[in-house]
This record gives C-alpha cells, sequence and structure tokens, in this order.
C-alpha cells in the first residue's frame, strides 16, 4: 500500500507539471503568449475590471449607473473625435461581432426605415452587402441574422496584400445591380484579420459615394487614413489597446439612428418624464437591453496613460513586430515570410524544419511546410513555453500567425521565440 501511494505521489506531480505548464502557455497576459489579438495584461485595467464586478451594475439607465454611464458618455465623444466624426454617436457591445451587426442593422434602417415594423414587406427588392475576401466573419454571421442570407454577402477580392480591390468592389456592385439586388452597405477592415492589411479607405469610399452606400470599417488596429469619410466604425480597445475583454465599441457619423433603429420604447424601464435628461438612458439604443458596464476598465486605462501613453503603446507593439521580420530575415532557411513587411502587428511565416531547407520551392515543399505547422503547434502547446496560432488562407496551406498585441513583449522573448521553435521543429 505504501508503495501504491508513493507512486500515485510521483504521477500528481507529474500532473502538476504538465497543469503549470499548461497554465503558462495558455495566460494569455504572458508576453510569450502570440496567439490572439486580445492578449496582454494591463494592471490599471484589471483594478477596473475588479471595481466594476464589485458595483454588479447595469447600464441601461442612468438613475442606476450615472457615474458610468457619464464616462461612457465622455470616453466615445472622445474617440469619435479622433476618429474624425464632428458629431455622432455611439455604444459599446459585446464583442467586434455584434458591433458589426449593429453598423448592418443601422445601415438597412438609414435606408429602409419601415423595416423595423413591416419586415420583409419593406423592402422592393434583394438586399446585399460587400466585404473583403479577408474580413472578419462576422458580416457573414451578420448577413444571416439579419435574414439577407449569407450568399447575399459579397466578397471582394482581394490584392498580394489582402487589400480590398476598389475596382472589383465597383464591378461587383454593378452586378449585384444588374442582377436587382440592392446594395446598402460596404465594410471595409483596416486590419484583417490574419495577414493584418489595410483596405483603401479613401478609394473604398470613393465608390460608396458613387453608389450612395453605407460605409463601415471593421477596425482592429490604426494607420487609419481616410476613416472621417466612413458612416461607421468598429473600435475595439480589447485588441491592441490592451483593454481587458470585453470591451468593443460602435461609432456612428449620424446621432439619432441608432436609437432610431432599436428603439423599444419599454415602459418600465425608458419613461419619458424622469427627472433627467432621459437621452442619458442608453439600454434603448441597443437590442441587448441589459448590457454590461465595460467603460470603467477603459475609462480608468485611458486616464492612466493619456493619449501619449497609448501612442507610445503602440509604437512599442511595431517595434517590436519589426524587430521580428528583422531576426527572421537573417535566418532565411528556418523562417519563410508569407509577409515580409507587414501592415500590422500580424506576421505570418512557415517555420521550415532541418530536412525541407535543401528542397527546392514548389507545391510539394509548400504542401509539406502546410503538414508540419500543426504538429509544431502541438509539440509548443505541450511544451508550455509558446503559444502561436496557425491556419491556411486561400490557396496558401497551414502557416503561422505570430501576432503581437502585448506591451510586455520584450526582444528577448522574440529571440526566444524563434531559438523555441527551431528547438521544436528541428527534427520535423
Amino acid at each position: 500500500m505504501e508503495e501504491e501511494e508513493g507512486g500515485g505521489g510521483e504521477e500528481e506531480g507529474e500532473v502538476c507539471d504538465t497543469v503549470t505548464q499548461i497554465v503558462l502557455v495558455w495566460f494569455t497576459g504572458h508576453p510569450r503568449f502570440m496567439n490572439q489579438l486580445s492578449c496582454g495584461t494591463e494592471v490599471v485595467s484589471i483594478a477596473g475590471e475588479w471595481l466594476t464586478a464589485a458595483a454588479n451594475t447595469n447600464m441601461f439607465t442612468y438613475e442606476i449607473a450615472p457615474v458610468f454611464i457619464l464616462m461612457e458618455h465622455v470616453t466615445m465623444k472622445h474617440m469619435r473625435k479622433i476618429i474624425g466624426y464632428k458629431a455622432g454617436d455611439s455604444i459599446l457591445a459585446p464583442g467586434g461581432s455584434v458591433s458589426n451587426l449593429y453598423a448592418a442593422l443601422a445601415a438597412r434602417h438609414k435606408m429602409f426605415p419601415e423595416y423595423k415594423k413591416k419586415g420583409l414587406l419593406a423592402l422592393p427588392g434583394e438586399l446585399c452587402m460587400f466585404t473583403s475576401l479577408h474580413s472578419h466573419y462576422s458580416m457573414m454571421g451578420a448577413a444571416a441574422a439579419m435574414g439577407l442570407g449569407t450568399d447575399n454577402l459579397i466578397e471582394v477580392p482581394v490584392d498580394e496584400k489582402g487589400r480590398m480591390i476598389p475596382s472589383e468592389l465597383d464591378r461587383l456592385i454593378q452586378e449585384a445591380k444588374a442582377k436587382g439586388k440592392i446594395p446598402f452597405l460596404v465594410c471595409a477592415t483596416a486590419g484583417t484579420t490574419v495577414m493584418g492589411a489595410f483596405d483603401p479607405l479613401h478609394a473604398v469610399a470613393d465608390v460608396c459615394e458613387k453608389y450612395k452606400l453605407w460605409f463601415h470599417v471593421d477596425n482592429q488596429r490604426h494607420k487609419m487614413d481616410g476613416v472621417e469619410r466612413s458612416q461607421s466604425i468598429t473600435w475595439n480597445p480589447h485588441k491592441l489597446m490592451g483593454v481587458l475583454l470585453q470591451c468593443s465599441t460602435v461609432h456612428f457619423q449620424e446621432d439619432g439612428l441608432l436609437i432610431s433603429c432599436n428603439q423599444m420604447c419599454a415602459d418600465y424601464l425608458f419613461q419619458q418624464d424622469k427627472p433627467y435628461d432621459v437621452n442619458y438612458d442608453t439600454g434603448d439604443k441597443v437590442i441587448q437591453c441589459g448590457r454590461h458596464n465595460d467603460i470603467f476598465k477603459l475609462w480608468l486605462l485611458w486616464r492612466s496613460k493619456g493619449d501619449e501613453g497609448f501612442e507610445k503603446h503602440m509604437d512599442h507593439l511595431f517595434e517590436m513586430t519589426s524587430y521580428m521580420i528583422q531576426r527572421m530575415k537573417q535566418h532565411p532557411d528556418k523562417y519563410e515570410l508569407l509577409n515580409d513587411e507587414p501592415e500590422c502587428t500580424n506576421v505570418c511565416f512557415w517555420y521550415v524544419p532541418h530536412r525541407l531547407r535543401s528542397m527546392k520551392a514548389g507545391p510539394d515543399r509548400h504542401k509539406l511546410l502546410g503538414d508540419v505547422q500543426p504538429i509544431l503547434k502541438g509539440r509548443m502547446m505541450t511544451a508550455g513555453t509558446l503559444m502561436i496560432g496557425y491556419q491556411p488562407l486561400d490557396h496558401h496551406p497551414n502557416f503561422f500567425r505570430n501576432i503581437i498585441s502585448s506591451q510586455a513583449v520584450r526582444r528577448e522573448d522574440i529571440d526566444f521565440m524563434l531559438e523555441e521553435l527551431d528547438r521544436l521543429g528541428y527534427d520535423l
């Protein structure tokens, strides 16, 4: 019995070691977790989230969350100023996908306000909207949720860097109109999910103005020249800004449209004879009624850093990305870059194991490289030392998409990542 107990203790120790490794690699605040955009740990934002949880306050009326409502009002106004909207309206939503849905709903409401009451009977034909081939899948989800059908989300071809081609957008709009469809929205992406590409916003805006279409921007990052010409934009502070999940905002250039689209006038919540300005009752602007307090952690972090602090934060992320590219280019035998001049902090590459380094370039080698990346991902998860995502894209087989979005990342972390990939994958 004693021997059995001793053996059991040893197994428990091994399990504990394994759990420790898994916790390390799955802790999104760790500087070597580069698997998703929403990672990194901002202590001030954590403090804001703790206080928010303790307050346990909903956000649908001013009377139950007056300070937080005012924080939201001030912060959203500042964000619209940065975007370039002279007026407008904003709301926080549970994730970028819902923010994109709000924009699509508002665009439809703007073109067909009777849809709110009459539904499909208010439409003279089949609606369609357009987005980049490399855009976030949430636009497909919006098309399904709104009853358009996924076939009516028309995907626009992209160039070699993953950016929407405006001439193709123009062509597809004309084709849709010729088929009797009614285009109503174009969604450009400022930082595509995989490649981090920025659609040419001015050129897309020109096409939208030509056909009088709603211009929405799904923004995951910055480099935003032309965004001021959009009718709406999704801005997710829980990504590169480092605010704790969830923190997504959607902004509209036209004030009043959001509440006109979504207002249901529930008289047990949104009485119009309250002893304060009922415009501060934000719950009737949204489709969800109850709304989590996502503003305090953003407001507190912004007060801590200021605009200048966030600028330095972004500069650091891009400096680390440039350093990673520089180091990879020093070892072209080990790392094959898909985007050697990334527009954002996404670095897409294949790790090349030793046996493939002398193999002639071509489809066979490409396929083998695609087979290697998932195996290497499994090894890094088992080792518990690193976390990088992978995926295929278009005709490219599986490749790694490394994202630097944590301000804790330093050069030594990137050096470690490159050495660790070679250690784990050399013999594959």
